[in-house]
């Protein structure tokens, strides 16, 4: 079995994975905040 030192993990990856999903995140709700006060005001 592989020897395992706490702590010298690369998460790199991981870490650019979940910024990248939080901004997708934040970019889809904000678009779909404009949509909605776009329906809000134009649609009858």
């Amino acid at each position: 079995m592989a020897d395992h030192k706490h702590g010298t993990m690369d998460s790199s990856v991981q870490e650019q994975t979940y910024n990248s999903f939080i901004t997708f995140i934040t970019r889809s709700s904000i678009a779909l905040v404009f949509v909605a006060l776009f329906l809000a005001v134009f649609a009858t």
